[in-house]
């Protein structure tokens, strides 16, 4: 149960890393893969196009194709409504590490 509880977390903030590097340069999968290798997570392809996919889908980011030595690579930028998730995202997440270290 604690792997599924995690899972589900993990899953969020992976989003969230997506949308943090989203706002900085346009980012593509494999991209995305390798920088959340750097944080810890372990997170395949099967994992990371699907989150990309649904947050297009919900208008987080926006997509522009481009062919990159003979292979279409789609980059996703950031949009203005991930930007408003990204920040109300932020202020909660500041406000949750501030409860948990009142310990």
């Amino acid at each position: 149960m604690n792997n599924r509880i995690l899972r589900k977390l993990f899953l969020g903030f992976i989003q969230l890393h997506i949308l943090y590097h989203a706002r900085k340069e346009p980012v593509y999968g494999v991209y995305m893969i390798e920088e959340l290798k750097r944080h810890g997570y372990k997170v395949s392809a099967g994992t990371i196009y699907p989150i990309l996919h649904s947050m297009v889908d919900e208008g987080l980011l926006s997509v522009e194709e481009k062919v990159v030595n003979g292979k279409l690579r789609k980059y996703s930028t950031i949009t203005s409504k991930g930007e408003k998730v990204l920040q109300e995202a932020q202020e909660k997440a500041e406000e949750l590490v501030r409860e948990l270290r009142e310990e």
